[in-house]
């Protein structure tokens, strides 16, 4: 399983969104310092969830966060995020 599949099933689960995109941006940081030498781990993801509704954006991040887990030390060299509260189901 790819860290991009392993990321969508994480965030899925744990935060029913949606909308999720994931873009790995990982061949934008070869040789980057401190990113591993093929340059993997930098990731862009959009997440739209219901589960964001009444939290800050820091607290939006705490939960993405929270459902990665260990993958933001071991995976994940960095990870840029837009969320957004899920709109009202009609």
């Amino acid at each position: 399983m790819t860290t991009e599949e392993k990321i969508r099933e994480k965030l899925t689960a744990a935060l029913a969104p949606t909308q999720l995109i994931i873009d790995d941006n990982s061949y934008q940081h070869r040789n980057h310092k401190g990113a591993k030498e093929s340059g993997g781990g930098h990731f862009t993801i959009e997440i739209e969830s219901s589960a964001f509704e009444g939290l800050t954006l820091i607290k939006r991040h705490q939960k993405i966060y929270a459902a990665l887990g260990d993958m933001m030390v071991s995976e994940i060299h960095a990870l840029a995020i837009k969320s957004a509260t899920a709109p009202a189901q009609k």
